[in-house]
């Protein structure tokens, strides 16, 4: 008896500290919010119409451009992703492939067009694989290859090139290219102790629709945002590069190659809309431009951290680095030889 009023009393306690919190935020947040509104009201229409000049102009219809058209891809591309990870048992991979890590590394490759999703779903699905005894090379392929050449991706790339189907050819042979060499490098070089196998127990989830639900917002939102904040550097980079830059930068191919794959692993756009990104760096390369398609869903930011957090520190940066290498060269080559 004494334990249950113990535990109302801190249940009202909580209760009550959460009220006081709320009003707070209330008292404090209210006339904050009140001013800014006023100010909005006043000072709005003259900021906005002296802020309406042909440079921001073109600022808002690139922004614009690339958000309206990839949009409705990376919503598709999260619902293929969330219906996966909630319906598909991870070890319907582990059947399909052969046993010789060698020759399951490019089935590995290819099942990433049959399976595809995105590149923050790909991370866990590997582990899983890889806790279910798959061999970790082809495990880490299909962990670079299904956010890069599942169909999504593709019919994205070829919405974002229109009449240019190279560039479709060139990013699905790039991309399969950058996932087998590199599972292929693993086998060769890797070590066993680099790599951390994730713990956690495979269990089948009765909720399978509220398991969509769930990974469906989160991918979707967290995609999302990503997708917002290339939009708005890829408008940015658009209107403010100077001419110079530009042309001293298209000039050199290496140089740019090597700065639109920076800027795929800093921007981290989700791949069902990174080509509407590209496609709007006019002044890059078509070689430039699929380094940006190619390099971004293997190697970014977050899939950075993701890896890390998964596999390991170690595993992570010499993983990331050997993908970024063979992500660009690959780039290069396939530029050279079909755009």
């Amino acid at each position: 008896m004494r334990v249950d009023q113990a535990v109302e009393t801190t249940e009202r306690a909580g209760g009550l500290r959460l009220l006081l919190r709320g009003v707070g935020v209330a008292v404090v947040g209210g006339p904050l919010l009140l001013l800014v509104g006023t100010v909005a009201m006043v000072l709005g229409p003259d900021l906005l119409f002296r802020l309406d000049t042909p440079a921001l102009a073109a600022w808002r219809t690139v922004f614009a451009a690339i958000v309206v058209q990839g949009l409705p891809f990376l919503l598709f591309g999260t619902l293929i992703s969330a219906a996966i990870s909630a319906f598909v048992p991870a070890s319907t991979l582990n059947r399909l492939l052969p046993r010789r890590p060698l020759l399951a590394v490019p089935v590995a490759g290819a099942a990433g067009a049959v399976l595809p999703g995105c590149e923050c779903a790909s991370v866990p699905v590997a582990g899983s694989l890889m806790r279910r005894g798959v061999a970790p090379a082809a495990a880490l392929t299909f962990l670079l290859s299904a956010p890069a050449v599942n169909p999504v991706v593709l019919v994205a790339t070829a919405v974002a090139f229109p009449g240019n189907p190279q560039m479709v050819l060139g990013r699905l042979i790039a991309s399969l290219l950058v996932a087998v060499i590199t599972g292929w490098l693993w086998i060769g070089l890797g070590k066993q102790e680099w790599l951390r196998l994730p713990k956690g127990v495979d269990r089948e989830d009765a909720r399978k629709w509220a398991a969509f639900r769930d990974g469906l917002q989160h991918d979707f939102l967290h995609a999302g945002g990503f997708l917002i904040v290339g939009a708005m550097a890829a408008a940015t980079f658009n209107v403010a590069a100077p001419p110079a830059l530009l042309e001293s930068l298209s000039g050199n191919p290496w140089l740019s190659v090597l700065a639109l794959a920076g800027l795929a692993v800093l921007l981290a756009v989700c791949s069902e809309a990174d080509a509407f990104v590209a496609a709007s760096l006019t002044g890059f390369s078509p070689t430039a431009r699929l380094a940006f398609m190619v390099v971004g869903p293997v190697v970014d930011v977050k899939l950075i951290a993701l890896q890390a957090g998964t596999f390991g520190r170690a595993f992570a940066l010499r993983f990331s680095a050997a993908t970024f290498v063979v992500a660009v060269l690959s780039s290069f080559v396939v530029g050279w030889w079909l755009l």
